[in-house]
């Protein structure tokens, strides 16, 4: 009995458990499955609320992209509308030159006509003289020549002078209209050569300071940069003196430095000329990038800039360098675009064209031979190597931008105000445009005056006729091309005067 009694207690109590843990189970079912109920909820909420954000996002983008694809429709078909209206007066202006070239062809045809009529009746004309005179043409030519010359000498000087500046005034007609332009809007300014630059200091201790104990601070400046330190009495002021213009300029850069710091000992004298050095090496690098840039040449090597850039700081005749090759490349961009030829090179080559005088203090040559190596050794074309070496007289140019950049340096260098010559230079000038007009036969005396752009002529009346000074004016003027180098013009003068003195008693 109490056997049973276990039993049927442990079943009934492996029953309770059963359906306790299924009780326990299902309830955690449903509950797992009501939070999985709520997780799909509020995804569909979220989806909608995304969807609906979507289709907002969506929407702006479709009436943005409308609004673009209306504007550009409408700029196409306004472009459209002005191409037909460009199309329809260009077959109207079309029309009009074809009528106008078929007129002219036509009144050409006329005029040839015309030129052949005239032709023939000269060519009967000069036989019936012929066989009247009985002279052939060139008998009767000479003959007419000789008297016309004997009977009408004063109208015959007046004609040659009339044709003679009628043909003068037809070329330069022809030159002003190419250059006009050019000329009255290029201009450089005008620097002083010189070997020297003065710096002021504060005050007179500073001069003890610059040359230090015993000399040591002006004999390391020197030593160091190559350039002399001249101290004299002269107040508030020093000199410094080269004929190298970068290391001049390296020179005041580093002694401005020095007294501005006050500081003055050897160490620190190569401290400043470092950066004295770097700094000038900037100003160079600019300078080659500017005026590149300015000269409209883009495209040149980084080499061949900080060359270029080294004639900031050189002149020549009171010209900057520099400034000089800006203004020919300038120049010869407009004479090459007025005559149809290639301005590109010819602007490359004479922005380079005097490039060797930045290095000819340390290379042997002409600094046109110099400045055509440079152009060499980094690639340049051929075209723009002989364009640069044809620049001046010993080369003869054999391309049109040899031409321009000849002409366009001749420019640059003759205009007035653009270059100052020396006292000596001036002066031998004359005395060497005199002593050519007085060794030509027939001048009694020759006078150079307006600075040398003009010489005037005296000739023996005796010797030399009406006729005659025109012939020796263009004699002297041809000896003056032959045997000088000037920049510009020389105006040839020539005057004879007759006298006649009686003394009443």
């Amino acid at each position: 009995m109490p056997t049973l009694f276990i039993i049927a207690s442990l079943i009934g109590g492996g029953l309770l458990g059963f359906v306790a843990d299924y009780s326990y189970q299902n309830n955690k079912r449903k509950s797992e499955k009501e939070k999985a109920k709520k997780i799909i909820q509020e995804a569909e909420k979220e989806k909608e609320s995304l969807l609906a954000k979507a289709q907002q996002e969506a929407e702006k983008e479709r009436k943005e992209l409308q609004n673009n694809y209306d504007q550009k429709q409408k700029y196409i078909q306004e472009s459209e509308t002005k191409l037909r209206d460009r199309e329809v007066t260009l077959d109207k202006r079309s029309a009009e030159l074809d009528q106008l070239r078929q007129s002219i062809e036509n009144k050409s045809n006329e005029i040839e006509k015309i030129k052949e009529a005239i032709r023939d009746l000269r060519q009967k004309q000069e036989d019936s003289l012929e066989r009247i005179a009985r002279m052939n043409k060139e008998e009767a030519e000479e003959k007419l020549l000789q008297l016309v010359e004997k009977e009408n000498k004063e109208t015959l000087v007046k004609k040659h002078v009339e044709l003679d500046h009628q043909s003068d005034e037809e070329i330069q007609m022809i030159a002003r209209s190419k250059l006009a332009t050019v000329m009255c809007r290029l201009s450089s300014e005008i620097t002083g050569e010189s070997v020297i630059y003065t710096v002021s200091i504060p005050n007179e201790e500073m001069k003890g300071r610059l040359i230090g104990k015993e000399g040591r601070n002006i004999q390391a400046f020197e030593k160091a940069i190559g350039v002399d330190l001249l101290i004299d009495e002269t107040p508030d002021s020093v000199v410094l003196s080269c004929f190298d213009p970068v290391r001049r300029e390296i020179a005041r850069v580093a002694l401005e430095k020095l007294i501005q710091d006050g500081r003055i000992h050897p160490t620190k004298i190569e401290e400043s000329i470092q950066k004295a050095e770097e700094e000038v090496n900037i100003i160079i690098n600019k300078a080659g990038e500017q005026a590149a840039v300015a000269a409209h040449v883009p495209g040149l090597p980084n080499e061949i800039l900080k060359v270029l850039g080294r004639l900031k700081f050189r002149t020549s005749y009171g010209q900057n360098q520099l400034e000089h090759s800006i203004e020919v490349a300038n120049i010869a961009g407009v004479l090459a675009s007025e005559i149809g030829a290639n301005a590109v090179d010819a602007r490359k080559a004479a922005l380079l064209h005097d490039i060797g005088k930045s290095v000819s203090e340390d290379v042997p040559g002409p600094h046109h031979h110099i400045s055509a190596q440079i152009a060499k050794r980094y690639g340049l074309s051929e075209e723009i190597i002989h364009a640069i070496l044809a620049h001046h007289d010993d080369i003869e140019p054999k391309t049109i931008t040899a031409w321009i950049v000849r002409a366009a340096d001749s420019i640059s260098g003759s205009r007035p105000g653009a270059r100052r010559g020396t006292y000596e230079q001036y002066v031998e000038r004359l005395r060497e445009l005199e002593s050519i007009a007085c060794n030509v036969e027939g001048v009694e005396r020759a006078f150079a005056i307006q600075a040398g752009r003009e010489v005037r002529v005296l000739v023996m009346p005796d010797v030399v006729d009406d006729l005659g000074i025109i012939k020796l004016a263009k004699q002297i003027a041809k000896k003056i091309e032959e045997e000088m180098q000037y920049p510009g013009q020389i105006k040839v003068n020539v005057i004879r005067e007759s006298r006649a003195v009686e003394y009443a008693k």
